[in-house]
């Protein structure tokens, strides 16, 4: 039996592939760090451990939840286009994120602009979502 994939389902799972590569390069740094400091467990306080733990933690709080979004986006039949715009507003909500907390703890531009695009993934994606189970 030929089973035909929709675009849709091409377009999330790109966006799926790249938030996980995302997390592994993010898990990559936390090791680093640790590695660099010897500190096994937990972070003993060095600020360069501290972001890092952080930036791998918010992406790992957010990102499955998009995945999650963007998976059900392509299964309920949305435009490829609509599932690559919201992929990549999750995507580069995610990198900004990282990269600013990965800089500095405190407020950034990164993380600002990092967790408004998340939010926006989140937002577009959840009054499309409910939009297909209403109508």
């Amino acid at each position: 039996m030929d089973t035909v994939v929709s675009p849709a389902a091409h377009a999330a799972a790109l966006w799926v592939a790249l938030n996980l590569m995302l997390l592994l390069v993010l898990a990559v740094l936390v090791t680093r760090q640790r590695q660099r400091h010897r500190v096994l467990i937990g972070d003993e306080g060095v600020p360069e451990l501290v972001r890092a733990r952080r930036a791998f933690g918010n992406a790992a709080e957010y990102v499955p939840a998009g995945m999650a979004a963007l998976a059900v986006l392509a299964l309920v039949g949305a435009p490829y286009a609509l599932v690559h715009g919201i992929g990549l507003i999750l995507f580069l909500g995610r990198v900004a994120h990282a990269w600013g907390l990965s800089l500095n703890a405190g407020v950034s531009i990164g993380r600002t602009i990092g967790a408004i695009l998340t939010w926006l993934s989140y937002l577009f994606a959840a009054v499309i979502l409910l939009s297909y189970a209403i109508i």
